[in-house]
Formats: structure tokens, C-alpha cells, sequence
């Protein structure tokens, strides 16, 4: 196999940083791109090099890359964002395998890490998959019990402030969402503000609930604004579109003793704010008294006493299935599969959800964490058995250690002329790192 791995963007955070020197103790040689200050500043490992290009020249670029250090594998977090939607047909032409991280799709003491793509990219969903027919776990898992809502603030202001900063460094760069420093540290500041004001607010939102719609409430979790996993993996163009569709057809179709409880989620507090689109909604559909627009109640409590949870691709359908709460998605997901989630029309769900059968979901559940979860959180190491803070099954340390003699890909990639351009190596490797210009 070859021994040089590729790190693209991880997540806000030094998580990246400590996953390279994880990689490098397992014989693998980690080199590393920043797209921006923000990855510059928490990456402090040797052999990065700033990407100081344009986005239409980013193809090119990462190909030669690839070529000249003999790139094997590419590891990044999110595959949506538009650098690495291009990195990912880039591998494929190379022959490079490409590792996903993103948030776990069992919650919360897992991150994913899947070949080729997660949620609608991963290969489950374009493949299919069999599940084991033992719902016996032969992984160990431990459990956590962490808020990480004031480090990830506390990084996300610094990776903001740092990219404005390094700007002139990176004048090509186009991130996924607003990158303005500023606004985004006012934005975590409203969302601490906005949490305190809601726990106390939403104290005797349950007892109102439950007395009267207890195994009569449908669970709604909202997305955050800018989840690429809704645009890309789903046939709405935002969270309002969602919103509306689901309150027109629960009008329409939901027996008048039900109600619905929409959840915010807990990163978009400072970003968005639908009360006015509720109360507009709920006023000329006829809606009165049946709808609960929420932002801090427990959500393990409210999954329990529902008859439903219907999301887009919320790993919350996850969570829901483990309650035994029926789930429908309105769009694709990992976890969509007959037998597991609801395959009727959205119509029919709010008469009858059905149940979960909790031995299939086991087995799912078992399969997943055998296969892509990674015990561990990315914001704050859960574990001193890692350097990444991660606790790693035997199936997956073996997969992302270097064996010189193992059989890593089908081909070898082909060599072809690549245009040029700018690039500027970083940190103190930039005669060595030039040579990929």
C-alpha cells in the first residue's frame, strides 16, 4: 500500500492535528492542505502546504498533488463542501481512496468514518448492504456524558478570527458559509444568550405536553441552516421549505387529537430563529394549540413519549429508533431501510407510524459500529488509548494502519500533464513541499 496520506479540511479544532500524529505513529507519512487561516492555525504538525489558488484551479492543483507525493489515501470531514466534492472525483481518477469523517450516525458517543462518502454518498446507501443476523456487539463501547456547546463557541471564534486574519494568505479561498468574523463570534455570543433564555422559558413546556398529548405528538428535528445534507440529499432547498411542507400535509392528513413538536437544533441558535414562520403557519393552517416550536427540552424525553419522529436525514432518526419511536425521512438516509423506518407516505404516517422492530435496529446498530463509528467525540479526546482521543475497534485500526505488503488499491494511477500554479508551502517544509507546486 502506499505509505502517504493526504488531510484535507477536519473539523473546527485541533482534531485533525492529533489525528495526524495518530497516523504518522502507524507508519503512515500525513501531509496536509489549508484552505484557510482557521486551518492553518490549528494544524501543528510538519508537512502542511497553504493553498493560495483559486477555487477553479483547485482540480488541477490537488491532482498534481496526488501524483508528485504518491498519495494513497485522502482523509477530510464533510463531504459536501464544494473542495471536497472536487477532491472525491479527483481520488476517483487517481485511484485514491477517500475516508469521511462527520458527525456519528449513532449519537452521542460516535463520529463517523466511512470510505467514500457518508449519509447519501455512502456506498450503504448506493450498494446496499446485509446485516448481521446476530444482534450480539463484539465491540466495546464506552459511553460519555459531555457538552461541548462552549469549546466548539470558543474554536469557532478563533478559526473565524484566524481566517480573517490570514486572509491575504488565501484570496482564493469560498467557504460553505457566511466567513465573516465578526458576525460569527455575535452569532455564538446570541447563542449562549438565546440557550439560557429558552431553558428557563421551556421549563413547563413538557408538563403542558405530555398531560395531554402523551403517545399523541409527532418529534420534528430541525437541520441546521446551511446542512449541505439537506440541499444535496433531499428534495428541499431549506429548513423553512421543510417546515412548511410538513405543517401543510400534518394539517391536512393528522387526526385533530395529534400534535407536533419541532426541535431547534442546538448549533443554529445564534444563526436562525422560526417563530415568526410558526406563528404565521400556524395561524392560517388552523394549527392552534397542536404546534410546539421548542429549543431546549430533553430530547431523549420527548422521543420516548412520541408516537413518530419525522426528520429529512437527522441522525436523530437514529436516536428515535433506539427510544423504539417509528421514524419517517423525507429524504436519504443510512438508516432508511425497510423494516427499520416507516415506507409509507408522510399522509399515512400521521394515522398510522407503525413500530420499530428493535431486534432489526440492534443488528443495524451493531453493523454500524462495527463498520464506521468511532467511539470518541471530535471537540474534546474521550480517551488517553489514542493521541486522536478515539477508541478504535481492531477492525478499524487495522483498516487506517500502514502495512507495506497489504493490497491497498486496484490500479496504479496514471501519470498525465497538469497545468500550474500558485501555492506556498507552509511552516518550515517549504523547499520540499514546493516541489508539489
Amino acid at each position: 500500500m502506499r505509505r502517504d496520506v493526504l488531510l484535507l479540511q477536519g473539523p473546527i479544532g485541533p482534531f485533525f492535528s492529533r489525528f495526524a500524529e495518530e497516523l504518522n505513529g502507524r507508519g503512515f507519512n500525513v501531509h496536509k492542505v489549508n484552505l484557510n487561516g482557521g486551518d492553518k492555525l490549528f494544524y501543528r504538525q510538519p508537512g502542511a502546504i497553504d493553498y493560495a489558488g483559486e477555487l477553479e484551479h483547485w482540480d488541477a492543483f490537488l491532482e498534481r498533488l496526488i501524483i508528485n507525493k504518491n498519495i494513497g489515501r485522502i482523509y477530510l470531514f464533510g463531504d459536501c463542501r464544494i473542495y471536497h466534492r472536487i477532491a472525491r472525483e479527483v481520488a476517483e481518477r487517481n485511484d485514491v481512496r477517500v475516508f469521511v469523517f462527520e458527525e456519528g450516525y449513532i449519537r452521542p458517543n460516535f463520529i463517523t468514518l466511512e470510505e467514500d462518502g457518508v449519509n447519501g454518498h455512502s456506498p450503504m446507501v448506493a450498494k446496499g448492504f446485509s446485516l448481521p443476523r446476530s444482534t450480539d456487539s463484539t465491540v466495546n463501547e464506552s459511553e460519555f456524558s459531555i457538552n461541548v456547546f462552549s469549546l466548539v463557541a470558543i474554536y469557532s471564534m478563533m478559526y473565524y478570527l484566524a481566517s480573517a486574519y490570514r486572509k491575504k494568505l488565501f484570496p482564493g479561498y469560498q467557504h460553505h458559509r457566511d466567513f465573516r468574523w465578526l458576525p460569527e463570534g455575535f452569532r455564538w455570543i446570541i447563542s449562549g444568550f438565546r440557550k439560557i433564555r429558552y431553558q428557563r422559558k421551556e421549563r413547563r413546556v413538557l408538563g403542558n405536553l405530555l398531560p395531554e398529548f402523551e403517545g399523541n405528538y409527532f418529534v420534528c428535528p430541525l437541520q441546521v441552516h446551511c446542512d449541505m445534507q439537506v440541499v444535496v440529499h433531499s428534495d428541499y432547498n431549506s429548513i423553512e421549505h421543510f417546515i412548511g411542507d410538513v405543517l401543510t400535509s400534518f394539517s391536512r392528513h393528522a387526526p385533530k387529537n395529534k400534535a407536533i413538536v419541532f426541535k431547534h437544533h442546538p448549533l443554529d441558535r445564534g444563526y436562525t430563529d422560526y417563530t415568526n414562520l410558526f406563528n404565521n403557519l400556524v395561524s392560517e393552517l388552523g394549527l392552534q394549540g397542536r404546534v410546539f416550536y421548542v429549543h431546549d427540552l430533553c430530547l431523549p424525553t420527548l422521543l420516548k413519549n412520541a408516537q413518530g419522529t419525522v426528520v429529512i436525514n437527522s441522525t436523530v432518526g437514529m436516536s428515535s429508533l433506539f427510544h423504539g419511536t417509528p421514524v419517517k425521512t423525507l429524504g436519504k438516509a443510512i438508516y432508511n431501510l425497510p423494516g427499520i423506518t416507516s415506507q409509507s407516505s408522510l399522509k399515512a404516517f400521521w394515522r398510522k407510524s407503525g413500530k420499530v422492530d428493535k431486534d432489526m435496529f440492534a443488528r443495524l446498530r451493531n453493523f454500524l459500529v462495527r463498520q464506521n463509528q468511532l467511539n470518541g467525540n471530535m471537540y474534546k479526546p474521550m480517551s488517553k488509548e489514542s493521541i486522536s482521543g478515539l477508541i478504535w475497534s481492531e477492525q478499524l485500526l487495522a483498516e487506517h494502519s500502514y502495512v507495506e505488503d497489504r493490497i491497498d488499491t486496484s490500479r496504479t494511477p496514471k501519470l498525465r500533464v497538469v497545468a500550474g500554479l500558485d501555492v506556498m508551502p507552509s511552516g518550515d517544509d517549504r523547499s520540499d513541499d514546493a516541489k508539489a507546486a
